[in-house]
């Protein structure tokens, strides 16, 4: 077997992919990948360049095409390898083509890698692809020593359930299934470092709460610019790439995708989130199938969380929206008409409207980096468990109260954060300080918790200490705790 170091071609981040595919490389037998992601996030990228020259035939499926044409994409691809055949009559034969094309060169005893891009597209209804491949997989591919066979889709509900879970030809097949998920705050400064240097960690903070961490829309960054700069251009400008990206987004990855978009919409309501139930209260969507559906496939396409309530029930639990661009979208570029002579973003930086979405956002961001958060405050190795607590104001002798991160340790203590983006460190004010008091003594009185509550402020510029602030925050963590 030939070395299974990293490929030569830029691959930024992604070490925990890496990691795993190296495993896969260099276990012994037939190997079955599994990868699934969002669109954009770079699934396609990773797998090209951790494969480079191992790939012997890569087939991209196209959306919303005929059987017959797909057919005749992978005799094209054949052929592009110097392997030229007929268009075949249906996947089973197009699969007896692909073993003739692959005996030869795995008896040269080299690792080599096939690469299905795309399968929700290839594996559209009546196909019989997934069927044929099933049989491929099992009849063949199961016994050569040196094939690899990844299979790769967008649509992370559909590999979920099609593949992974599959009960029939591919039960138990896959040897590795990998998640690519968005890139971290350490990710995307290593990438816009080679992609767009000079930026520091406040504009790329920024850039990452209107983007997010999907490599494809931060390609677009250019040095020189501020992030407003930036955000104007990809977003606003005549020729704005992303102007139209957010309903190809849903359209591609989900059928019937206006089920999505309407409880996607309601989840932006509100930051704190809705239960299920209420969901259901607000759409169209029965509490039933449909809605639980809907909402398992926005979760594992990454655009909300489940997060527990404290008292662990079930029905506590809140989804909430997590995607930026999916927010950022929906507050500032959905309706825009684009007059050519207007700076949209550049005037509205900073306005109060600009403040409200940017809080918003940055606690979208911590949600996705508690990791970082539990390493900065030193707990990562305590047993915990990340939740939120709401209660309802039932009159004026029962105030109401918010918490959007709790971290409910082992250790008898809980971090009651409160987040906060600012241009410069943070200030409690004396009526601030009277909020959190009386958000921590609902909290105590409602939940009848006896552990130790510390008071966690995560602001992206730290505490400016004073007097109110003194006995009152515990812990800081800052916007830099999150690049680690």
């Amino acid at each position: 077997m030939k070395s299974t170091s990293q490929p030569r071609a830029l691959l930024i981040g992604r070490d925990r992919e890496q990691e795993q595919l190296r495993h896969a490389l260099a276990a012994p037998g037939p190997q079955l990948i599994a990868v699934y992601g969002r669109r954009r996030v770079g699934k396609t990228y990773l797998v090209r360049t951790f494969f480079g020259s191992r790939i012997v035939l890569e087939l991209v499926g196209a959306n919303k095409t005929s059987s017959r044409q797909q057919l005749k994409n992978f005799s094209q691809a054949l052929f592009a390898r110097g392997h030229a055949v007929g268009v075949p009559t249906d996947w089973s034969d197009a699969f007896l083509l692909l073993q003739q094309y692959l005996a030869p060169k795995l008896a040269s005893g080299d690792r080599q890698a096939v690469f299905l891009d795309e399968l929700p597209w290839l594996a559209s209804r009546k196909s019989g692809f997934l069927e044929a491949f099933s049989y491929f997989w099992n009849s063949w591919g199961t016994r050569q020593q040196n094939l690899i066979v990844v299979i790769c889709g967008s649509a992370a509900s559909w590999m979920i359930r099609k593949v992974l879970q599959d009960r029939g030809g591919l039960h138990d097949r896959v040897t590795l299934r990998l998640q690519v998920l968005p890139f971290t705050l350490k990710e995307t400064e290593a990438f816009l470092a080679e992609t767009a240097p000079g930026l520091n960690r406040r504009l790329i903070l920024e850039l990452y709460m209107a983007l997010g961490g999907i490599p494809y829309y931060l390609g677009y960054v250019r040095a020189g610019r501020s992030a407003a700069q930036n955000i104007q251009a990809i977003a606003f400008d005549k020729t704005a790439p992303l102007a139209g990206e957010f309903n190809s987004l849903y359209a591609s990855l989900f059928d019937d995708h206006e089920r999505h978009l309407e409880v996607i919409r309601l989840l932006k309501q509100r930051q704190s989130g809705y239960t299920s139930k209420e969901i259901a209260a607000h759409t169209r969507l029965t509490a039933g199938g449909g809605l639980t559906r809907t909402l398992e496939e926005l979760e594992q396409a990454g655009f909300i969380q489940r997060i527990p309530s404290f008292t662990g029930h079930k029905r506590g639990m809140n989804y909430k929206l997590v995607d930026p661009f999916t927010l950022f979208h929906l507050t500032w570029m959905e309706g825009y008409s684009r007059p050519l002579d207007t700076d949209r973003w550049l005037a509205l930086h900073s306005t109060p409207a600009w403040h409200a979405w940017s809080g918003y956002a940055f606690e979208m961001t911590c949600l996705q980096h508690v990791r970082q958060i539990k390493e900065s405050l030193g707990i990562s190795g305590i047993l915990s468990e990340s939740t939120s607590w709401r209660h309802n104001s039932t009159g004026s002798n029962d105030p109401g109260a918010q918490i959007d991160l709790l971290i409910d340790r082992r250790d008898r203590v809980i971090n009651l954060c409160e987040i906060k983006f600012t241009d410069d460190p943070f200030t409690v004010s004396a009526s601030y300080a009277k909020d959190l008091r009386n958000k921590e003594s609902v909290f105590r009185t409602k939940t009848g918790t006896r552990k130790a509550i510390f008071i966690t402020l995560i602001s992206a510029q730290g505490l400016a200490p004073n007097s109110h602030s003194l006995g009152l925050i515990t812990n800081t963590v800052t916007a830099d705790a999150l690049f680690s």
